[in-house]
């Protein structure tokens, strides 16, 4: 039987002590899956089982924030969210792990493997561009720009579920999210050669990243490999399947 955890912990960034919830499933190598903006653990619930089945550690953190975890900081910024991954890898994981990041978690996920190289084994990066000039037409900044009143109620009733901050606090995360994505991220895609790891970019043919943006992204990292699925930016949720076999081919066994 395999072994699973939900809990709140704490870690040492971005204040000392900060509380932020995760989760643990399974028993073998630790691969950690990273969230996109307004969200948390439960978007990655079509890949976590598939995960556990082939051996994996499955380590899921919620950034502060997002999903159950509290929110401490008056901004949101790439960097602060690289750094508390940083600090959870050392802290709670205790090493080095695959990691798997989604929308902005594969912003955060880029800037762990600039930075801490040693703490990545391999690199998952799903649907996400890293410079404004890879932003598709009409993609996620249009629509929540655009967002009415029932999509506003949708995302914030998904936060009022879990956050310890209560429904009141959701204008504020909303407003810092927007903040953040309409100025960042901005990584010269030539800083994206210093990645070691072996690299899968994944996306769907209607995502929120242009194609050629991903190609470029893929051409500049050496060990790095193109897969583009049918789908929006939601194939983790839409395609679970087509998804889960392109991560398990490119990740092998957990044990």
């Amino acid at each position: 039987m395999t072994s699973s955890v939900a809990e709140y912990i704490t870690i040492n960034h971005p204040t000392p002590d900060t509380r932020v919830w995760h989760e643990i499933h399974g028993d073998g190598r630790p691969v950690v899956l990273l969230h996109g903006a307004l969200s948390g653990a439960s978007s990655w619930g079509g890949q976590i089982p598939a995960l556990v089945d082939a051996g994996w550690k499955v380590y899921v953190p919620e950034r502060h924030g997002h999903g159950h975890s509290p929110d401490v900081t008056d901004e949101f910024h790439y960097a602060d969210m690289a750094a508390e991954t940083i600090t959870y890898l050392d802290e709670i994981v205790g090493g080095p792990a695959e990691i798997v990041g989604w929308s902005d978690g594969a912003v955060v996920a880029v800037l762990v493997a600039m930075q801490r190289p040693d703490l990545v084994g391999h690199l998952v990066l799903i649907g996400q561009y890293y410079n404004s000039s890879g932003r598709a037409v009409g993609g996620i900044l249009d629509a929540l720009d655009a967002a009415d009143d029932e999509m506003m109620a949708f995302f914030a009733a998904e936060y009022a579920a879990e956050s310890p901050d209560g429904a009141g606090h959701f204008p504020v995360i909303f407003d810092k999210t927007m903040a953040m994505i309409r100025s960042e991220p901005e990584i010269d895609l030539e800083d994206l050669a210093a990645i070691s790891a072996p690299t899968l970019v994944m996306q769907g043919d209607r995502d929120e990243v242009a194609l050629d943006h991903s190609r470029a992204v893929v051409d500049t990292i050496t060990e790095a490999r193109l897969c583009v699925l049918p789908g929006s930016h939601l194939i983790p949720i839409e395609t679970p399947a087509a998804v889960n076999a392109v991560i398990g081919e490119f990740l092998g066994s957990g044990t």
